[in-house]
């Protein structure tokens, strides 16, 4: 019987380091607004960095365009009912409505964090400000924002559903009946 091969110190480390960042993703996932807080800070550290050096308009640029990518991803639910006919939404017994995601909230959060730092990273290196006319960019990136949002809106108002959950009415069965049956009575 052969001996494993040991693992390296950059093995050992690497695997170290995710088991970390695991650790802190897991301990993140229910406080919801301090990350998208942290995520915010991040965005607009990103966003003073590059203003004060005038430069990596294409990387900002990209920027936008994944991080528009992924906020279309979790607003278009997971089974699209062009595709796949009239499955949107579920319902629950009891009547409420579910909406799956294409791309879930943590997932969203986590892909937009790590992109803001791997930009941030590429400011550091002159290699990757490509000179640009940045106006255009802004243009042509509003102009794309605006009609996929547009589409999207579309799509939302066609198939009647809101991929959030904040704003709507809450029901808790029989209680709500009662309450409704007793207040009319009265």
């Amino acid at each position: 019987m052969q001996d494993e091969p040991q693992p390296t110190a950059i093995e050992r480390f690497r695997s170290q380091f995710e088991r970390r960042v695991q650790f802190y993703l897991d301990k993140s996932t229910p406080h919801t607004y301090g990350r998208w807080g942290g995520f915010a800070a991040a965005l607009l550290f990103y966003m003073i960095r590059v203003y004060y050096l005038n430069g990596w308009f294409i990387v900002t640029y990209g920027l936008g365009i994944y991080l528009l990518n992924l906020f279309i991803g979790f607003l278009t639910p997971q089974i699209d009912p062009e595709a796949e006919g009239p499955l949107l939404p579920g319902t629950m017994k009891d009547g409420e409505r579910i909406f799956n995601r294409r791309v879930p909230e943590f997932k969203f959060w986590w892909s937009s964090m790590k992109s803001i730092i791997v930009c941030t990273l590429m400011t550091f290196f002159k290699v990757f400000d490509v000179p640009v006319f940045w106006p255009i960019l802004l243009i042509y990136f509003c102009a794309l924002f605006f009609l996929t949002m547009k589409r999207q809106i579309k799509h939302m108002v066609k198939y009647k559903y809101v991929p959030w959950s904040w704003g709507k009415q809450k029901y808790s069965g029989k209680k709500d009946a009662l309450k409704r049956h007793m207040g009319d009575a009265l």
